[in-house]
């Protein structure tokens, strides 16, 4: 049987079944609205960094945990259908599936409410880490602190480059997992959260000093603020300008995009600028682009 010759990247983390609504203005309550558009699928963090993975070129494994409800094995099968191997992921007896409304508003800035499961359970052990042995790049989101730390450590046993999605969270679960990791990505809001009160030069030397080889910190139009171990001087890659149209998820695909990037054994300025393309592309149309539309906007800028 031939090997797969696209480079395997694991990811571990958040998968909610999104409904989105595209509305006129998002108003405050009590209030009764109609949406110009209505779509249902597969979102979440490390879910939607594992579409993005899987459509620009990688050959992707996604471990996460949904309820054995309504929304359980149609969220699974959403991301099977986007090229994403689910095979391992654990479907919980009696659990309720994340799920999302997603409200956008005409230039594609979207408030989000979040119900993030339960009964999901938080045990580890299940999870398959010998799959990570022969993957090129390993990516988790905060959500499921406990299968993210076991997973690190056993990628950073076997020399497996490993990627974090910083988002916001609570404090203890980030200062619990950066060290473990080489390249920490944050946003804004994660970054708060990881280094309170501190500029985000200074929380991004922090990140360095527990560890990692690479953080970051994506500031939307003001691009991607990022140093490395070997040099710490601030650096900045620029955004790529686009007209948004629904920014949900934007995030989400440049992770996927710089793990993938990472995998295929990009220097670190290529890989900043691949996956702020991807992450470009998606806000412009509000779904995940191939590689050959990524390309196509790197030869152009």
């Amino acid at each position: 049987m031939p090997t797969d010759p696209r480079p395997l990247v694991v990811c571990l983390g958040s998968v909610v079944m999104d409904h989105t609504f595209h509305v006129d203005e998002i108003v405050q309550p009590p209030s009764k609205n109609r949406a110009r558009s209505y779509a249902l699928g597969a979102g979440g963090l490390a879910a939607n960094a594992s579409i993005a993975v899987s459509r620009l070129g990688g050959h992707c494994v996604f471990w996460g945990r949904v309820g054995d409800d309504l929304n359980g094995r149609p969220l699974l099968d959403a991301l099977a259908a986007q090229g994403v191997d689910v095979s391992h992921c654990r479907l919980a007896p009696g659990g309720r599936t994340p799920v999302s409304a997603v409200l956008v508003d005409p230039v594609g800035e979207r408030s989000i409410y979040s119900y993030r499961g339960d009964n999901l359970g938080t045990d580890p052990s299940w999870l398959p880490l010998q799959l990570i042995d022969g993957a090129r790049a390993f990516l988790c989101d905060p959500r499921w602190l406990e299968g993210a730390a076991c997973a690190l450590d056993h990628a950073r046993a076997k020399g497996v480059p490993t990627v974090i999605d910083g988002e916001k969270t609570e404090t203890r679960i980030l200062l619990d997992l950066i060290p473990r990791v080489d390249h920490a990505v944050f946003s804004m809001p994660g970054l708060a959260n990881y280094a309170p009160g501190k500029k985000p030069e200074e929380a991004l030397r922090n990140a360095l000093a527990d560890g990692c080889v690479v953080a970051a910190v994506t500031q939307g139009e003001k691009g991607t603020l990022w140093m490395t171990r070997q040099d710490p001087t601030p650096r900045r890659t620029p955004a790529f300008r686009v007209q948004a149209t629904n920014t949900t998820g934007a995030g989400d695909v440049f992770h996927g995009a710089y793990a993938l990037a990472i995998a295929e054994g990009r220097p670190i300025e290529q890989v900043m600028r691949f996956a702020s393309a991807a992450g470009a592309l998606r806000a412009r149309d509000g779904a995940t682009p191939d590689r050959a539309m990524v390309e196509e906007l790197l030869r152009a800028r």
